[in-house]
C-alpha cells in the first residue's frame, strides 16, 4: 500500500487506534472516482455551455436531451445508471429532516462555524487554496453549500427528481474535474498528499458534516430526539453515496460515522498554512453571506461572535493551530444560546420578522436561471469561467 509522505507519521498513530480502518483511509487517499473521472475526461474538450446542457437533460432524464451527448454520458445516466444500495429507506429520513427544519438556524450556523474548520483542518485545504474556490468567489460558493444542505433535507430532496439529489451529483460532477485539473497542476504533489479530493478525503467529509454539525449544532442549542438523529445520518449517508462516496469508506450509522471521522484526523498531518488561510478566509466571509457589508458591523460580528462561538465548538487546541484569536468572553456558548431563545421569543410576537425558512433561503444560493452543470475549466477559480 502507498502511503503519501505527508500522511505517514499521522498514520503510524491512527493504527494504534484502529488497525484496519486507518489502512482502510490510507488506501482511499489514492483513490479518486474512476468512474466520474472518466467521464469528465470525456467531456473535457465539449465547449461549457454543451456540457451543461448535456447534464442538464441527464439529471431530468432527458433521453432525447442527449442523443448527441458521448455515449459515457448516456450509459451514466440511462444504460448503467448508479443503483440504489440495499440499505437505502427514504422514510427513515423523514424524522432526520423535521429535525433539521426544526433547528435550520443552529444547523448552518454550526455547519459554518465548526464542521467546516474541522474539515479544513485536513489536506484537503491545499485542494481549496490552490484551486480558489473560497478566496474568488467564495461567499457565492458557501450559499452554495447552504443550499445542498436546504435541499438534502427538504421533504423529497432526495428522490430522484429533488433538488438535494441533482446537487449531490452535481458535487460529483465538480469534484471530478477539479481532480482532473490539479492532477495536471505542477503545483500538485502527489507523492506527498495522494490523489486530490480523494475518496479519504470525501468519506472523512461526509462523516464529519453529520457527527460535526449534529454535535455543534446541540450545543448552539438544537435538540434531537433517537430517531431524529438516526435520519439525520441516514440522509447525509445516501447523499454522500450520491456524490459518489465509495461505499468501502462511507459510513453506515452514527457510531461508524463518529469513529471514521476520528480515525481520519488522526491520519491527517497538523493544520497546514492552507488551512489557516482558509479557515480565517471562511470566518472572515461568514458576515457576506448573511448580508452584511458594512466592514464596522461584519469586524465586530467576526471578532465579538464568530471567533469565539468557533473556538468554543471546535476546543482551544484546534482553535490555537488554525490561530484564531483567544476568546476573553466568558460562557460564550451558553450567552448565545440565551441570546437566541431571546430572539426567538421576540419573532412570537413581531409582525416585522421574517420566518426562519425565508432567512435561510437569503445566505443560500437561488438563482432565477435555475441549477447550473457547468463545470471549471480552470485549475484557477480567477481564471474559469462561470460555474
Amino acid at each position: 500500500m502507498i502511503v503519501p509522505g505527508d500522511y505517514e507519521a499521522g498514520y503510524k498513530r491512527a493504527r494504534q487506534k484502529d488497525e484496519a480502518l486507518a489502512d482502510n483511509y490510507i488506501r482511499h487517499t489514492t483513490i479518486g472516482d474512476p468512474v466520474m473521472d472518466a467521464l469528465v475526461e470525456e467531456l473535457a474538450p465539449l465547449p461549457q455551455d454543451l456540457i451543461h446542457q448535456f447534464i442538464n437533460a441527464g439529471m431530468q432524464e432527458d433521453k432525447a436531451g442527449l442523443r448527441d451527448a458521448p455515449e459515457a454520458l448516456r450509459e451514466f445516466f440511462f444504460t448503467a445508471p448508479q443503483p440504489d444500495p440495499d440499505w437505502l429507506d427514504h422514510d427513515v429520513f423523514h424524522p432526520g429532516i423535521i429535525a433539521f427544519q426544526r433547528n435550520a438556524a443552529d444547523v448552518l450556523a454550526a455547519f459554518v462555524a465548526g464542521t467546516l474548520l474541522v474539515g479544513f483542518s485536513t489536506l484537503i485545504s491545499k485542494s481549496f487554496v490552490q484551486t480558489g474556490r473560497i478566496f474568488d468567489n467564495g461567499v457565492w460558493r458557501l450559499r452554495q453549500n447552504n443550499r445542498h444542505m436546504l435541499e438534502i433535507f427538504f421533504p423529497g430532496g432526495l428522490e430522484r427528481q429533488g433538488d438535494g439529489w441533482k446537487l449531490s451529483l452535481r458535487i460529483r460532477f465538480i469534484h471530478a474535474q477539479v481532480r482532473r485539473l490539479l492532477a495536471q497542476s505542477e503545483e500538485w504533489e502527489h507523492e506527498a498528499w495522494g490523489v486530490p479530493v480523494s475518496a479519504a478525503h470525501m468519506g472523512f467529509a461526509v462523516a464529519n458534516f453529520a457527527v460535526s454539525t449534529l454535535d455543534f449544532s446541540t450545543k448552539l442549542g438544537a435538540f434531537y430526539t433517537p430517531e431524529e438523529r438516526a435520519g439525520f445520518f441516514a440522509v447525509w449517508r445516501y447523499s454522500g453515496y450520491v456524490m459518489g462516496v465509495p461505499e468501502s469508506i462511507l459510513f453506515s450509522d452514527e457510531n461508524s460515522a463518529t469513529h471514521l471521522r476520528d480515525i481520519g484526523l488522526l491520519c491527517e498531518p497538523p493544520p497546514t498554512d492552507e488551512s489557516i488561510l482558509m479557515s480565517n478566509a471562511l470566518i472572515n466571509s461568514a458576515p457576506l453571506v448573511a448580508g452584511i457589508e458594512d466592514p464596522r458591523q461584519r469586524h465586530a460580528m467576526v471578532t465579538k461572535l464568530i471567533y469565539p462561538v468557533s473556538r468554543a465548538l471546535i476546543g482551544a487546541t484546534l482553535a490555537d493551530q488554525l490561530r484564531f484569536p483567544k476568546n476573553t468572553m466568558p460562557l460564550t456558548l451558553f450567552l448565545y444560546r440565551l441570546d437566541r431563545r431571546i430572539k426567538t421569543l421576540k419573532a412570537m410576537f413581531s409582525r416585522q420578522n421574517e420566518s426562519t425558512f425565508a432567512s435561510l433561503l437569503m445566505v443560500s444560493a437561488y438563482d432565477d436561471s435555475g441549477l447550473s452543470y457547468r463545470l471549471p475549466d480552470n485549475v484557477r477559480a480567477e481564471d474559469s469561467r462561470q460555474w
